[in-house]
């Protein structure tokens, strides 16, 4: 059976979709250390296993998407805290990498529609976080993606 090439639009959507994991991996990591993100992004250099998925990723997008994770906290933090029901220490460190990643998603790559940051975030959670937490990353998502993409929604709700 015949495989068809993979066309230039999928293996962009696959290497997102490494940038995603492993910007959530270096969310949590700095989560966990506090390392700050030069030391985060060197040890993914660093690091084999992580260095050839890194390779498999889209680098930009990668080091974007963990540089606002970590660092624009002034700007995502007050997006998730509104619809949350426990602090964001309480958080288990996993959704909260999610969520971070999400958000700077959200705020910083508008070409990305919202629906594929939430669903993209949905399934890291399933795949990484506890067996429920995909419901209240979902949950959250939802609310925040009204907030950064009021215009984008409205229309897809209207729709």
């Amino acid at each position: 059976m015949a495989h068809k090439p993979i066309t230039e639009a999928q293996q962009r959507i696959a290497q997102r979709r490494v940038a995603r994991r492993l910007a959530m991996i270096g969310t949590y990591q700095w989560i966990m250390t506090h390392n700050n993100f030069h030391e985060i992004y060197v040890y993914f250099q660093e690091d084999s296993e992580l260095a050839a998925d890194f390779r498999k990723s889209d680098p930009a997008f990668f080091h974007q998407l963990l540089r606002s994770a970590i660092e624009e906290g002034e700007r995502i933090e007050p997006l998730l805290t509104p619809h949350l029901d426990r602090t964001l220490a309480q958080i288990d460190p996993i959704e909260y990498a999610v969520l971070r990643i999400a958000c700077a998603e959200l705020l910083n790559h508008p070409e990305t529609p919202y629906k594929v940051v939430v669903n993209e975030a949905v399934n890291l959670t399933k795949k990484f976080g506890a067996e429920q937490a995909h419901k209240f990353v979902n949950g959250i998502l939802d609310k925040v993606a009204v907030q950064t993409r009021a215009l984008e929604v409205s229309a897809s709700t209207s729709a």
